[in-house]
């Protein structure tokens, strides 16, 4: 029998970006954020890192640009690792939306209307993740990311994860995914949030 495989996936939530109606794809980080985003980097530095890839949303890319500039590394989009609809193209307050997240993580088939399922959502990112554990298997990825894809991924190699663990999460957040021959086998916090104590 052969020597099981370590491959480490770098799930990086977006540092801080002001929301702003209808620019979900195009709205960038805030001061705070573009500072978080530097620190996220010298944080990376000691990690040998093979490939980073990213949500092509432009927060999630911000956030990791300076990762892939001292890596001397591209940073490559895929559309399916995009942040999660919760609502269709309407305006919802944050006490509509957050009960609707811990609704679809308890119902994987629930969203709001427009919105995109947990298990939708999974359907169309976790393919793309299992293609990086086998393309770059003994390997070490940087995802740029966001809250809920990160923990619907997460949560479908562990059902651990969900509405609790998103609701704990910071932005930014670094979290180290081992994998041990395809399957996960731990998740290490790596990202110390500025307000921990």
């Amino acid at each position: 029998m052969g020597e099981s495989i370590t491959t480490s996936i770098y799930m990086i939530r977006h540092a801080e970006s002001p929301f702003i109606f209808g620019e979900e794809r195009t709205r960038k980080l805030s001061k705070d954020g573009e500072i978080e985003a530097e620190k996220v980097a010298e944080l990376m530095l000691s990690d040998k890192i093979d490939v980073i890839v990213s949500s092509p949303f432009a927060r999630a890319i911000k956030t990791i640009e300076e990762i892939a500039t001292t890596q001397n590394l591209e940073i490559k989009l895929y559309e399916e690792l995009r942040e999660r609809l919760i609502k269709g193209d309407y305006q919802l307050a944050w006490e509509e939306v957050e009960p609707a997240i811990k609704k679809s993580f308890e119902d994987k088939d629930y969203c709001l209307p427009g919105g995109e399922t947990t298990r939708q959502a999974q359907e169309r990112a976790v393919p793309i993740i299992k293609q990086l554990l086998k393309e770059y298997e003994g390997k070490s990825i940087v995802i740029g990311t966001h809250g809920n894809i990160m923990t619907i991924i997460m949560n479908y190699f562990d059902e651990q994860y969900g509405y609790d663990f998103w609701a704990s999460t910071s932005k930014p957040d670094i979290y180290q995914l081992i994998f041990i021959d395809g399957e996960l086998t731990e998740v290490k916090r790596t990202w110390e949030p500025k307000d921990a104590t």
